[in-house]
């Protein structure tokens, strides 16, 4: 009983009284946040946030209408991997592979007990989406412009002498300047207190802009969810959420199979647009062959062709002499290399990568980045090129 008390004493009792410091002192700076981020990475086994964390947060349902299934290309069933690609996605986490040749389905398999129905997170894929929201939005007049300053709908800038100059298309380039931490894993940084946090748009509005826009791109979620911020107030007078905006305008429009389920911030008051668009894997790919159309959609067309076009396009003005260009608006590209492409990617290696030489897309989900090896001539992360690499080697192949 002696040695309790006395393991009690010197031990037990300065542990607990370290974590009531450590946890007032989160308090108090204002890191509370890293508890629910604990709470949902580290206590559930995970590094970082992941594919099925959807469950854990509030979230916005984007219903689906009419569903328009993908019709089978004539080679569906006969569509053959390479070892390479095969051996890959076996091993590397992929839950969903799937190409689309010529807008028909031409290959489609999943893995880890993860279907045509399941949904996960989209991640930075989001981003994408969000740009393709604000721009509609300037079609439909609730926004000015893409060169509308964004002190109109973020006023709380109005006095400082950097965003008094940056305008919303700063924000989908990523040349704005805002101050920002992109890190996904270091628990007390901005990224990760706009994913775990109570309050937003509190958060953002607090950061400030440090440097000239229309500068270097530099890749920041905190763009991304100031343009949400601007978007949300733009559509809030005309009753739209982004969700129920993005319902409307893209979700019914294309057709999807399922609900899609945006998930909010702590407060239950906004989209996490940076990230955080859960749907299955063909309905992602969706967005990829809209893009691909141009913005057209079974003849329909959901969005300017000159807005898909802005998207695309690398912004070279963001980059220096002799740096690959390799973001448009919202949109990785790599147009320079030995097959050209570009995307939507997300944290853990989610992807839909459009071939336009190709009339191809392919989409990657995983629980992991996957196919390391680089190819030479490909910018972007290594996988990336190896998987058009691969990808087009088996397209050949059928023709």
């Amino acid at each position: 009983m002696v040695v309790l008390k006395t393991l009690f004493k010197w031990i037990v009792l300065p542990v607990v009284a370290l974590l009531i410091i450590v946890s007032l002192g989160l308090v108090v700076t204002g890191n509370a946040y890293i508890f629910r981020g604990l709470q949902l990475t580290y206590f559930k086994g995970e590094a970082t946030a992941n594919i099925d964390d959807y469950v854990d947060f509030d979230n916005r349902t984007i219903r689906a209408g009419k569903p328009i299934t993908w019709q089978k290309h004539p080679d569906f069933d006969q569509l053959f991997l390479t070892p390479t690609l095969q051996s890959a996605l076996d091993t590397d986490e992929t839950v969903a592979f799937a190409i689309i040749k010529d807008g028909k389905l031409v290959y489609e398999n999943y893995w880890q007990d993860y279907g045509s129905d399941s949904h996960t997170n989209s991640f930075s894929m989001a981003k994408t989406v969000t740009t393709m929201l604000y721009l509609k939005a300037v079609e439909d007049g609730y926004i000015d412009s893409v060169n509308e300053p964004i002190t109109t709908w973020l006023p709380e800038y109005a006095n400082n002498e950097y965003a008094q100059n940056c305008t919303l298309a700063d924000l989908s380039a990523m040349t704005s300047g805002y101050d920002w931490t992109e890190d996904y894993y270091f628990p007390i940084n901005p990224t990760a207190e706009s994913y775990y946090g109570h309050d937003l748009v509190k958060q953002m509005v607090n950061r400030d802009f440090v440097e000239p826009c229309g500068g270097n791109f530099e890749y920041s979620s905190g763009d991304m969810q100031m343009l949400g911020i601007a978007l949300a107030r733009a559509l809030e007078p005309h009753g739209y959420t982004v969700s129920s905006y993005l319902e409307g305008k893209f979700w019914q429009p294309l057709g999807m199979q399922g609900d899609g389920y945006w998930s909010l911030d702590g407060a239950a008051n906004i989209e996490k647009v940076y990230c955080c668009l859960n749907a299955s894997a063909l309905d992602f790919a969706k967005f990829g062959q809209l893009l691909l159309n141009g913005g057209k959609w079974q003849g329909e067309q959901l969005l300017s062709k000159a807005y898909v076009d802005l998207m695309i396009t690398p912004n070279v003005d963001a980059f220096a002499a002799g740096q690959a260009p390799i973001y448009g608006h919202s949109v990785w590209t790599d147009m320079d290399s030995p097959i050209p492409y570009y995307e939507m990617l997300g944290h853990l290696g989610q992807r839909v990568l459009v071939l336009p030489e190709e009339d191809a897309i392919i989409i990657r989900l995983g629980k992991q980045k996957g196919l390391p090896t680089p190819i030479k001539g490909f910018n972007l992360e290594p996988d990336l090129g190896q998987y058009v690499t691969e990808v087009k080697a088996v397209l050949d192949g059928l023709e």
